[in-house]
């Protein structure tokens, strides 16, 4: 019994140190070696050895402190060895090798005083490619596995695999420096640092295929480092519209799954478990906001959105035609086909759901491995009374769904929308 509770103290200490100091140890390492799969690498490493000695020798007082020495001394082990490999150069020169690539590291951006941010703004640097300055924060920052990162920037996962590591070995081999740009620079990373700071806060809100459902620990932290920015650049609007969306959808993070995990949607939230003092500063954030330029006023029409859920007595209290005409305003900005399918579910709410249906067309060949296309349009079809339809897109929907509380959801949703089927075929066999 004692082993047993000592283990399961151990794996809790494990998972707090992951959330706590995976970023940390990987951007000191980077700093130290300028070499992303260098720390990388070296902190998987360190993880690896807690969870093989931690059991045994208890754990540290300092658990950050230990995983960054055990993290150096891997990444001082694969240079050794490497050396070894290329024989080319004796084993006395690693340590002047260490000093080198330590030297190639650039100023390590003290006028940023967050770790996390810094290593968040050193990913982003301009001479990588948009998509890869992403998926590489959201690997080094968050430590997000690549199958995550796939699905929220909606690719395959063989397509982010081939992306990150075409990202990497770039890092590698053309000499962008992997640091901080100076204070007057900063401004040329805000774009790629607040979408990247949105999709850790949407990954902890994606279901995920763990125990425990949502991962409301990467939203805090996404908070947190939007907070940080703005501080540090002097609240720019585009930084108060993301922080004003993200606390308007994080109000409600105690009412998204019940007790038994499953998913609670938006009409079946108790909104008196919402938090008020969160909802009030983002209310306050966005409400003083003017129209705003490029991604910054995506975030602020989505911010507006919030709000108006936010700000709803009652579900039945939605203004869903100004829900639906923000998406619009949106969607013409954007062209993206998620915010369409946001858009349609609006307009079903509002108008109905053969409305919401009409504005799904066209959709399935650029959401193609994309659950929540079939997944809407069957609960559409099921509300409109065709659910022998309904049933063929839920089914379209469960399969194409990772093993999350979605799941879930989806599989109940189905066996209503074959009930309902069922029962219309029963009534049409005794029909005169």
């Amino acid at each position: 019994m004692a082993d047993g509770r000592r283990r399961t103290d151990v794996d809790a200490a494990l998972a707090d140190a992951w959330r706590a100091h995976w970023s940390h140890v990987v951007a000191l390492l980077v700093g130290q070696f300028a070499s992303p799969d260098l720390a990388e690498d070296g902190a998987a490493d360190a993880f690896e050895a807690a969870a093989r000695t931690w059991p045994v020798d208890g754990v540290p007082t300092s658990p950050g402190a230990w995983l960054l020495t055990a993290a150096r001394r891997r990444v001082l082990d694969r240079l050794r060895t490497q050396a070894v490999h290329r024989r080319k150069e004796p084993l006395m020169v690693v340590d002047a090798r260490v000093r080198e690539l330590a030297a190639a590291a650039v100023d390590p951006g003290e006028h940023v005083a967050d770790d996390q941010l810094r290593l968040v703004l050193a990913c982003c640097h301009p001479a990588l490619a948009p998509a890869d300055r992403v998926a590489l924060t959201l690997r080094f920052v968050v430590g997000l596995g690549t199958a995550d990162i796939a699905r929220l920037q909606l690719v395959q996962h063989t397509a982010m695999s081939a992306r990150l590591t075409r990202a990497k070995k770039r890092l590698a081999t053309s000499g962008i420096p992997f640091a901080v740009p100076p204070s007057d620079r900063l401004d040329e990373r805000l774009d790629t640092v607040a979408t990247v700071l949105y999709l850790v806060f949407t990954a902890g809100y994606q279901p995920a295929e763990a125990p425990g459902g949502l991962r409301v620990d990467l939203a805090h932290e996404a908070i947190r480092l939007t907070r940080e920015l703005d501080r540090l650049l002097g609240g720019r609007p585009g930084l108060r519209a993301l922080l004003a969306l993200m606390l308007l959808q994080h109000s409600r993070r105690d009412t998204r799954l019940d007790a038994d995990g499953r998913i609670v949607l938006l009409p079946d939230q108790d909104r008196s478990r919402w938090h008020a003092h969160e909802i009030a500063e983002g209310l306050a954030l966005v409400r003083a906001l003017p129209p705003l330029e490029g991604l910054a006023e995506d975030h602020r029409l989505q911010a507006l959105v919030a709000a108006e859920h936010a700000s709803a007595p009652t579900a039945a209290d939605t203004r869903w035609d100004v829900v639906a005409g923000l998406y619009a305003a949106l969607e013409r900005r954007t062209g993206s086909p998620v915010v369409r399918l946001a858009r349609a579910v609006a307009v079903a709410e509002g108008v109905g759901p053969e409305a919401g249906l009409a504005l799904l067309d066209g959709l399935d060949d650029v959401l193609v491995h994309h659950h929540r296309l079939p997944a809407v349009r069957g609960e559409l079809l099921l509300r409109a009374g065709r659910a022998d339809e309904a049933v063929a897109e839920l089914g379209r929907a469960l399969a194409l769904v990772p093993d999350t509380a979605e799941r879930t959801h989806l599989a109940e949703r189905l066996a209503v929308a074959r009930a309902a089927a069922g029962a219309g075929a029963g009534a049409d066999a005794v029909s005169p």
